[in-house]
C-alpha cells in the first residue's frame, strides 16, 4: 500500500553573510524545514518569484538586489510570511523593514532558537488563518477565512498575511479597544516585543481599507489605551 508523506515547509534563506546564511540552514534543515539558501538578492528573486515558499527569511542588505525590495517584489505576488533580517536596531530602521511588508524582524546578532521560534509561529498563525471557518460580516467589511479574502465596500483588498491576521482579530472584537500589547501577543504570539510593530501595521492597513487613511473611520486609535474597530461608517 502506498503511504503519502506531507511535505516539510519550505523556507528560502537570503543572506550575504555565507557564515550566517550557513548557519541558519544548518539549523532550521536541523528542525525539520526544506531550506533554499541563497547569498544575492536577484537570485533569490528569481526562486521566489517561480514558487512562493512558505517562509521567507531575508538579510536587508543584500547585493544586486537589497532585501526591502525583494520583500515589496514577494509581498506583491503572494501572502508568503517575511522575517527581516538586520544589523541595524535602531527603531526607525525596525520600522522601515516593516514597510516593506515584512511581517516579522530580529536583530542581529540574533539567537538560532530564536529564529526558529519565529518561524513556526508564523508557519502556526498563518496555517490557521486559512483554516476554513465561518464568514464574518461587519457593515462594508467582509471575511472569507477558509480563502483569506477581505472585500472592503465590495471590493477585494489584497492584504498581507500579517494584516489580515491583525484585521480579522480587530473585526472579531468589534468595539471593544485592544491594546498594542494584546495585540502584540494574540496576533504575533509575543509576549514581549517592539509595540511599534502594531503601528507600523495598522497604518499600512488604513492605506488599503480606509477611504481616507487620514481620517480612519474604522481603524480608529484610542490614545493611551489602543486600537479600536468601526464598522460605523461615522467612525464612531
Amino acid at each position: 500500500m502506498e503511504t503519502s508523506a506531507i511535505a516539510p515547509p519550505r523556507v528560502v534563506v537570503v543572506e550575504d553573510d555565507p557564515t550566517v546564511r550557513a548557519a541558519v540552514e544548518r539549523y532550521l534543515g536541523a528542525n525539520g524545514y526544506l531550506v533554499e539558501a541563497f547569498g544575492d538578492g536577484i537570485s533569490a528573486q528569481r526562486a521566489v518569484r517561480a514558487d512562493p515558499p512558505d517562509v521567507l527569511i531575508l538579510d536587508r542588505m543584500l547585493p544586486g538586489i537589497s532585501g526591502d525590495e525583494l520583500a515589496r517584489d514577494a509581498r506583491q505576488r503572494s501572502a508568503v510570511p517575511i522575517i527581516m533580517l538586520t544589523a541595524l536596531g535602531e527603531v526607525e530602521q525596525r520600522i522601515e523593514g516593516l514597510e516593506t511588508g515584512a511581517d516579522d524582524y530580529l536583530v542581529k546578532p540574533f539567537a538560532l532558537r530564536e529564529l526558529l521560534l519565529r518561524v513556526g509561529a508564523l508557519l502556526r498563525r498563518s496555517r490557521a488563518a486559512a483554516a476554513p471557518t465561518r464568514e464574518i460580516v461587519r457593515g462594508d467589511f467582509r471575511l472569507d477565512p477558509a480563502r483569506r479574502r477581505v472585500h472592503v465596500r465590495g471590493e477585494e483588498v489584497p492584504l498581507a498575511a500579517r494584516e489580515y491576521e491583525l484585521l480579522a482579530h480587530l473585526v472579531q472584537h468589534d468595539g471593544e479597544v485592544l491594546s498594542r500589547d494584546d495585540i502584540l501577543r494574540e496576533v504575533w504570539g509575543w509576549s514581549f516585543g517592539e509595540a511599534s510593530t502594531v503601528t507600523v501595521h495598522v497604518r499600512r492597513l488604513r492605506e488599503k481599507i480606509e477611504q481616507d487613511p487620514r481620517r480612519p473611520l474604522h481603524l480608529l486609535t484610542e490614545w493611551g489605551a489602543g486600537y479600536r474597530f468601526s464598522a460605523d461608517r461615522s467612525g464612531s
